[in-house]
Formats: structure tokens, C-alpha cells, sequence
């Protein structure tokens, strides 16, 4: 029902975008002295009443598309899109005069509009589901461990819109039994599916890695909730790759999964290098004097050169010279070895929320990021880039599982996933995984959105220490 309501009110306010996109290009029109006919005026208010039919043909309205992701505003962007294109077909065809104002005014005003309204709308559905409104009752199924991993990851980003509600695993015996975290009750096996969805008021069931479900017992599973309404989501063995990198071929009868090796190298990397560096330069011009003024209040306040040096690790290895402002006492890493205990981090990095080497002026940098402007020169050097995982310290790198060391193959970035989804407050698993999932689908879109989000979580100063 909560969703029935979410989706009503964006049809309204689509509907109020296209108004309010009618009213102002028909009163600049007016205001310019301009003699509209009945058949335009008819012309554009039809118009304005088919915006969220259009909309709703390109998909706009699919749940799917709600909370994250592109997809929404893509499918807004092309409906606007199409729209003028099928307008001034539409016109040429039938030798038909079109009011100009409104392909090159009307229906692209309603599509900006649009989608700031959109935007608007997510974070309204971000905050409704942290508070745990329009959440979708999910059924977990798979062995305990992947899904307490689940469990804790949708509880840790409430924006999904998942809350898994009851539990199936394969073992008979644990039947009855409550998950540790959430108390999510188990109650059946791999078998009692349907029966669950049922019986919990599921909207969907999540299916996770299990050697168990192969083909045939999961489409069996399908075919047990398709009648229910329930939807089904699938996490394959390969965690953390998506996007265009994975598509399903068949092969001798067989969906089979091709998944590309991430694109490291060539011209895609060239334009990331070529963006990044010209970004740097601009930005490095418009904060100049801002940097300044950062620069004497750290010497004003604080004994101590205004910049601190640092070896980190980049790209395959290569150490580089990071430059940030000093944000603690001129001898903090001395200092260091006496805090060792009062590490707060689960990983091979050392946090401390209050650490007493921070000077005053350096908790105002950390907390809103402008300790990093000077790393907008490594970028310009080459040796990082915008976007991109943690530079990581030597010790840090020394102390690598296998698995972690494929940060390296990348730049590091000033900001990146990591950034944007808790800062410092993140475990050390989870800011891997976050890195390595960084490094496996990157693209120049994504960076966009990670710069996009960073302006937020700086603004917020959350996990800032």
C-alpha cells in the first residue's frame, strides 16, 4: 500500500512538473507579445496531460528503477527526449505547424523540472526508509553466514528498500531457530519457500549463492512464487560485478553468465586521466585563494609547516608523495606508537575517534574534507586521480591478503565509494569491498555520481575523524 501511495504521488508531481513547465513558456510567450491560437494552447495542454504517460512508458514508474542507480533519471531523460523527436517527426510527416516553443522549450523545461523533482523524491524515500517505511518484506534464502551478511548490509543501508523478515536454510534442523543479528526467525528449509512467502506477507525473496540451488531447484523455487506476486532476486557466486561488464549468452541451450575483464588500460582510462587532470586544474585555480587563507590559519594557530608530506602507495605499487594540510601536532607519528592501544579500527588502519594530536584547526579540515585540497596537485602530477580507492600507506600494504592487493591496480582517488558510504566509520571489510567493487566496475559515469555524492557526505561531516 506504501508504495501504491509513493508511486501516486510521483504521477502527481510529474504532472505538476509539466504544468508548471506549460505556465512559465506560455507566460514568457505572452509577456513577448506573442498571439497564441486555440490549437496551440489545445496542443499544449495536451501535452501537459500525457508527461506522465509518456514517463510511464519509458518505465519511470517501474519499482525497480526507484532508490538507486541511473535508471530513473534515464528513463526521464529519454522520455523527453523521445518526446521532441516524436513531436518533430510528427510535424515533419504531416506537413503539421508546431508551435516551436514547445519541442525546443516546453518539453525540455519539463524534463529538467522533472527530474529535480526525482531527485528530491529519493532523498524523501531515502529518509521514509531509514525510518523503515516503503521497505520490501524479504525473504532470505541461502546458508546462514551469506545471509547474515545480507541481513547486515541491508540494516547498514536502509536505502535499498530490503528488510528480510524470515529466513530459509538448508539444514532441516535449524528450523525454528533466530538469526543472530535482527532476530530473523528461520523458518524453513529450501524447500518451504512459498509456504514462508506466505506466511510472512512477503514482496520478494532473495536467493543467495548456495551450492544447493542449482538450475532445476531454482526454477522449481520461481514457479513456487510467481503466483504469490513475489518478486525473485539472485545473487550469483561472482559478488560485485555488474553493469555492462556482465550479460547472459546462451550457449548450446545454457544462459550462460560472460562476464568482461574490467577495463584497466586503453582509451577509456586516457579520458579518465585527461578529466581528472583538467578538473584538478580548475579546481586548484577557483580554490587558490581559499587555500591560502587555510594555509596561514594552519601556521597562525599550530607551530608547523602548513603542508604534510607523506609516502603512500599508488598504482602497482609505485610509492608517490602525497600532499595534504596538517591537521595534527608536528610530531604525531612519534606520538603514534603511545596510541597504539587506543586504535579503534578492525583493520590494518589506525582510527581514533578523539585522537588528542588534532589540532583545533585541523578538526575543522578532517571534518569537511579541506585537508585534501593539496592532493589536487597529485592529481595534476598524475600519481591519483579523482575518484579511486584509499592511498594507502606502506605498513598498511605490507599487511595485504592477496585479495586486497587489487586496490593497487588502480590510482588512488581523493575521494571514492568509501568516501560517500561512511568514511572512517566503515569496518575495514567493508571499505575493501567497497574498493575492490570500485575497481571491477568503474566508469567515467560512476565517478561522476561518487563526485556527485561526495559534495554531500562532506557537507554532512559524518565519519569524518
Amino acid at each position: 500500500m506504501a508504495t501504491a501511495v509513493y508511486f501516486r504521488l510521483l504521477m502527481a508531481g510529474d504532472l505538476a512538473c509539466s504544468i508548471l513547465a506549460f505556465c512559465v513558456v506560455e507566460g514568457a510567450r505572452l509577456a513577448l507579445g506573442a498571439f497564441i491560437p486555440m490549437v496551440d494552447l489545445f496542443f499544449g495542454i495536451t501535452l501537459t496531460i500525457l508527461w506522465p504517460g509518456v514517463l510511464g512508458l519509458v518505465g519511470s514508474y517501474r519499482r525497480s528503477a526507484h532508490g538507486e542507480g541511473t535508471e530513473e533519471f534515464r528513463a526521464v531523460a529519454q522520455g523527453g527526449f523521445g518526446l521532441v523527436a516524436t513531436i518533430a517527426i510528427g510535424a515533419y510527416v504531416t506537413q503539421t505547424t508546431v508551435a516551436r516553443s514547445y519541442v525546443m522549450a516546453m518539453v525540455p523545461l519539463a524534463t529538467l523540472i522533472t527530474l529535480v523533482f526525482r531527485h528530491r523524491m529519493r532523498k524523501r524515500l531515502h529518509r521514509s526508509r531509514s525510518r523503515g517505511d516503503y521497505l520490501r518484506r524479504v525473504v532470505a534464502v541461502g546458508h546462514g553466514a551469506a545471509v547474515l551478511d545480507l541481513v547486515m548490509q541491508l540494516r547498514r543501508q536502509p536505502y535499498h528498500g530490503m528488510r528480510v523478515v524470515a529466513a530459509c536454510l538448508p539444514n532441516p534442523q535449524d528450523r525454528g531457530r533466530r538469526l543472530d543479528v535482527d532476530d530473523v526467525p528461520v523458518l524453513g528449509d529450501f524447500a518451504d519457500v512459498a509456504a514462508v512467502v506466505d506466511k510472512v506477507s512477503a514482496d520478494a525473496v532473495a536467493v543467495l549463492a548456495c551450492p544447493e540451488l542449482d538450475g532445476a531447484a531454482l526454477r522449481r523455487l520461481a514457479w513456487g512464487i510467481e503466483s504469490r506476486g513475489a518478486e525473485l532476486f539472485v545473487a550469483p557466486a561472482l559478488m560485485d560485478v555488474a553493469g555492462p561488464r556482465v550479460s547472459v549468452r546462451p550457449v548450446a541451450g545454457m544462459p550462460l553468465l560472460h562476464v568482461q575483464h574490467p577495463d584497466l588500460d586503453g582509451a577509456r582510462q586516457l579520458v579518465k586521466s585527461a578529466f581528472d587532470r583538467v578538473v584538478a586544474a580548475v579546481a586548484l585555480a577557483v580554490l587558490a585563494v581559499p587555500m591560502l587563507a587555510i594555509a596561514a590559519a594552519i601556521r597562525v594557530t599550530s607551530p608547523g609547516p602548513a603542508l604534510f608530506r607523506q609516502i603512500r602507495v599508488g598504482r602497482h605499487g609505485r610509492e608517490f608523495e602525497v600532499l595534504k594540510f596538517r591537521t595534527m601536532v608536528v610530531d604525531a607519528e612519534k606520538m603514534r606508537q603511545v596510541l597504539l592501544d587506543d586504535n579503534e579500527s578492525d583493520g590494518v588502519l589506525f582510527k581514533i575517534r578523539n585522537d588528542p594530536r588534532i589540532t583545533r584547526v585541523g578538526a575543522v579540515l578532517r571534518r569537511y574534507s579541506l585537508d585534501e585540497f593539496p592532493q589536487l596537485i597529485n592529481v595534476l602530477r598524475g600519481e591519483m586521480s579523482l575518484v579511486g580507492p584509499r592511498p594507502p600507506l606502506p605498513s598498511e600494504v605490507e599487511q595485504y591478503a592477496v585479495d586486497v592487493r587489487r586496490r593497487l591496480v588502480v590510482k588512488p582517488g581523493m575521494t571514492g565509494l568509501w568516501q560517500v558510504s561512511g568514511r572512517s566509520d566503515l569496518s575495514w571489510d567493508e571499505s575493501v569491498r567497497l574498493d575492490l567493487r570500485y575497481v571491477e566496475n568503474w566508469s567515467l559515469m560512476l565517478d561522476l555520481q561518487v563526485l556527485w555524492k561526495t559534495w554531500s557526505a562532506v557537507t554532512r561531516g559524518d565519519g569524518a575523524y
